[in-house]
């Protein structure tokens, strides 16, 4: 492939609901452009997007893919995101290297719940925006009503560029709404068209759109503003150069139309994108230098560039894809890895389609590209020249809240499991590995219930170990809220040396988070002071397995008052015996309670599912604290304390009662007692699995 400016490239993300025809719009687009030689299907497992095995088996886009293609001087860098909110990442990877986005929608299913979310990305990111309308040759195709459907959802500035010639079976062509200019599709493939009066039945349809169009492209030139206020019109030239300007600066978000999975409208298409959808912009990047001084890079200034994605090729190895931000990069380049403080050497330096790679001689500021071989780079670090430093902000990627266990299903695969887990969540950095300090589990924390499975494939897939994901322990702690004074004795006489320790111990509560406090008071030397280490020692080991329910003991002060030693028979080790026994029994008469983890959340819904959302959170036992707009508009925010225990399968619930439209964040608030109902059935369970 060629080497491309800024000028001349354009980086889109796809975006949309999964089924509303996204990998039939690339393949389109590709085909258009000649990168590929027929159209490929979803559904026959051809389409260049969807290479990886799951993506093949359940028919759907799961990681974001690159697709880079030519056309009349153009390159085009397509970043096809899944459309599944499961791997939201990907979607938000994407959208750190595009310029632009494209929301696909279905002509007869409208705005569905990720082409909502979809937006909420984009303006999140903060760029340009525009629609297709997919699928016009269905039934019940109707271009008027999504039009509406748009701008009912995300404002009146969504206004077609294009309108559709018939619809359903009659659909055949396409009206280029500042050209004036219409195109009828002649032949199978849509690569074919001839250009037609517009029909008469569509003029003032046509004229209707066009004064709202020239509304916005006067508004991005005060002289164009005078003329049209004096009744002047614009050329074609300025109109189409204002509603450029008018889609950078995101005061206009143009709507397209087609169907795909024929390729009509797709070499259209793409003369619409190179026409009214920014090249990347030769703008200060803000970034940090080494030190933490606030930096920034154009593309005239040394070369920086940031991966925004890692995945790793069976046959070549590591690939990390990048943008570059500045300067130029070429194959023989020495590369440093800012973040990690280590050079790097490429590999191969290529543009994909797929899975299919295109060989580059170099990388221009704003091109996105893939380098193959890089020992240590991961995803969000910033390469550059060792002379030249900067560091670009990481992803901020949405916050895993789906929480599991995973265990190997076959014996002496434990060691594999975390190699493979650390290379999936390389690939997918919305997956978050731990150990639990307390159960000894590995916990796994992902966006949703799909993307965990998938993860399991590919971790047998790709290394061979089968895994189970289970629901992980709640880590209950216990207590006490009385006050008790015990005395623990150990002796034991088998021949020889026998074993003697004797101590007595004051139990008694202290405030949330104060840990286990130990207090000497022994005077007199009735506990010797080369056993009082003993003691500590016993009780901090005791303390972590509660007589209730086997939990970490928390928040009491023990004080070690009195004991006796013998002189022959005394050891470290009967005094953690004696102390085990003082323990145990101090606990049981002090008032035990069961203790569970408490967390406050915040649930992001829109405002007509306020009511549902108060009301189930109530029934999972939780303390309601507020209500508070939120800055997207037609959404609240419900702040809230809820068990831990309730909380491990409310990821996947709020998804299914809002539709996909819900989103929460939690984070740990402190330990309740267990209401007596709830504990009851803990303890007994408990004792049960100790006799076990």
């Amino acid at each position: 492939m060629k080497e491309y400016l800024a000028t001349n490239i354009r980086n889109i993300a796809l975006l949309g609901h999964d089924g509303s025809g996204k990998t039939s719009l690339l393949e389109g687009l590709l085909y258009s452009a000649g990168a590929i030689n027929r159209l490929g299907k979803v559904q026959d497992g051809t389409a260049i997007g969807d290479f990886e095995p799951e993506e093949l088996q359940r028919k759907v886009t799961i990681q974001l893919s690159l697709a880079a293609c030519e056309r009349e001087g153009y390159k085009y860098n397509f970043l096809d995101a899944p459309g599944y909110s499961d791997f939201v990442g990907e979607v938000e990877s994407a959208l750190r290297a595009a310029d632009s986005s494209l929301i696909v929608v279905c002509a007869t299913s409208g705005v569905q719940v990720e082409t909502e979310n979809s937006w909420r990305y984009v303006e999140k990111a903060g760029l340009p925006c525009g629609f297709f309308i997919n699928k016009m040759d269905r039934e019940n195709a109707n271009f008027q009503k999504s039009i509406e459907e748009l701008q009912e959802h995300f404002g009146k500035h969504v206004l077609p560029l294009q309108l559709p010639i018939g619809a359903e079976q009659e659909f055949c062509g396409i009206i280029d709404l500042v050209t004036e200019k219409a195109y009828k599709i002649t032949d199978s493939t849509g690569l074919k068209s001839e250009e037609i009066p517009i029909p008469v039945e569509l003029q003032d349809e046509v004229n209707r759109w066009r004064e709202v169009l020239l509304e916005y492209a006067v508004e991005q030139n005060d002289e164009w503003t005078s003329r049209y206020l004096e009744g002047e019109g614009l050329t074609k030239e300025e109109f189409q150069q204002g509603m450029q300007m008018a889609v950078a600066e995101r005061t206009f978000y143009p709507v397209f139309c087609g169907a795909m999975i024929k390729n009509m409208g797709g070499p259209q298409l793409l003369d619409e994108l190179a026409g009214y959808f920014p090249a990347p912009s030769d703008k200060n990047v803000a970034g940090q230098s080494a030190t933490g001084e606030e930096i920034s890079r154009k593309f005239s200034d040394p070369f920086s560039a940031f991966v925004f994605k890692t995945t790793t090729d069976p046959f070549v190895g590591r690939l990390s894809f990048i943008k570059v931000m500045s300067g130029s990069l070429k194959t023989d380049q020495a590369l440093y890895n800012v973040n990690k403080e280590k050079p790097e050497k490429i590999g191969s330096l290529f543009t994909m389609r797929g899975k299919a790679q295109d060989a580059l001689g170099a990388l221009h500021a704003g091109d996105v590209g893939v380098i193959s071989k890089l020992q240590e780079t991961s995803t969000g670090d910033t390469l550059s020249t060792k002379e030249s430093l900067i560091i670009y902000p990481k992803i901020e990627y949405a916050r895993p809240m789906l929480l599991k266990s995973l265990e190997a299903k076959r014996k002496g695969d434990e060691d594999k499991i975390g190699q493979a887990l650390q290379r999936i969540a390389e690939e997918d950095p919305t997956l978050n590995v731990e150990k639990d300090r307390d159960s000894g589990e590995i916990l796994i924390r992902g966006i949703g219930e799909q993307q965990l499975e998938i993860m399991t494939e590919k971790i047998k897939r790709k290394f061979g170990v089968e895994i189970a994901l289970n629901s992980p322990r709640i880590p209950y702690r216990e207590t006490i809220r009385g006050i008790a004074q015990v005395e623990g004795r150990h002796k034991k006489q088998t021949g020889g040396h026998g074993q003697y320790g004797h101590v007595w111990l004051k139990m008694e509560p202290l405030p949330e988070g104060s840990g286990i406090e130990f207090v000497d008071a022994i005077v007199g030397g009735a506990v010797p002071r080369q056993y009082i280490p003993a003691v500590e020692k016993g009780l901090q080991e005791c303390s972590r397995k509660g007589p209730l329910a086997n939990c970490q003991v928390v928040d009491i002060k023990v004080t070690l008052y009195d004991g006796s030693s013998h002189s022959v028979d005394s050891s470290e080790m009967a005094f953690k015996m004696a102390t085990f026994l003082a323990f145990k029994k101090g606990m049981l008469e002090a008032k035990p309670v069961l203790l569970e983890p408490i967390y406050e959340i915040a649930v992001n819904v829109p405002e007509s599912y306020m009511g549902d959302i108060v009301g189930d959170l109530n029934g999972r036992r939780g303390r309601i604290l507020g209500m508070e707009s939120s800055e997207e508009k037609g959404r609240s925010i419900v702040r809230a304390q809820v068990p831990l225990a309730e909380l491990m399968v409310y990821p996947t619930e709020l998804r299914s009662m809002t539709q996909g439209r819900g989103q929460f964040d939690r984070k740990f608030d402190h330990y309740e007692e267990v209401p007596a109902k709830i504990a009851d059935p803990l303890v007994e369970l408990a004792k049960k699995q100790s006799i076990e």
